[in-house]
């Protein structure tokens, strides 16, 4: 018996290993969570708008460059217009707005000039010559000379003292070495060969002037139409 029996079982464990295996069961997959998708999904699913993520930015930059570029050549051109109006502009270019020591030594000197020129005295008619070979230049000593014409006449003979005294001047411009002036002055105007007749009167002209090393000379005089 016990033969037999070992015999049945060996025969039952050589049919067990020469019995072909089958197909392992699947192993059972846990459904996702609702509205969690799969990783792959993820990697894989494109963005809501179909375009690759990153695209835009780059697609953009070429144009926002060239419009910068616009906008930096159109500034260019408006500040090299503005730089050169302020050039020619008659305001920017008068230096009497902003020097003043050019402004005072100008006026200085032009009342100085007119007073010597406008004023004469019968005893010493030398004084008025010499004042118009210091101040004068240009058109202004022919002017000048019309001027104070009738003065050189009649002075000797009305033994006649005019003096000149500047009130108030105002430069108007000045452009390098060039400039105009406003000059307010009062004159009064004395005969002595008539008991002392004294006149009294009031004067406005402009004067052109030009500066030669430290000197500012008259180049033109402008009664404002006090003689027409």
């Amino acid at each position: 018996m016990s033969t037999t029996r070992h015999l049945l079982n060996r025969q039952r464990r050589l049919a067990a290993a020469t019995t072909p295996r089958g197909p392992a069961a699947p192993a059972t997959r846990r459904p996702p969570s609702a509205g969690a998708p799969e990783r792959g999904d993820r990697e894989s699913a494109p963005p809501s708008d179909g375009r690759p993520t990153g695209s835009a930015p780059r697609a953009r930059l070429p144009v926002l460059l060239c419009a910068l570029a616009v906008l930096l050549a159109g500034f260019a051109g408006y500040a090299a217009h503005r730089s050169s109006a302020l050039r020619d502009d008659p305001a920017t270019r008068n230096a009497a707005l902003a020097d003043v020591a050019r402004t005072s030594e100008l006026k200085g000197q032009v009342t100085q000039a007119v007073e010597a020129l406008f004023s004469y005295n019968f005893a010493e008619p030398a004084a008025l010559d010499r004042a118009a070979g210091t101040h004068l230049s240009g058109a202004a000593v022919r002017q000048h000379a019309d001027l104070l014409a009738a003065v050189r006449k009649e002075g000797p003979q009305q033994k006649l003292v005019l003096t000149t005294t500047v009130t108030k001047s105002g430069v108007e411009r000045i452009d390098g070495d060039r400039a105009r002036v406003l000059v307010f002055a009062d004159q009064s105007n004395t005969r002595t060969a008539t008991k002392g007749q004294t006149s009294y009167g009031a004067a406005m002209l402009a004067v052109e002037a030009r500066r030669t090393g430290d000197r500012w000379t008259v180049t033109a005089i402008d009664t404002l139409g006090a003689g027409s």
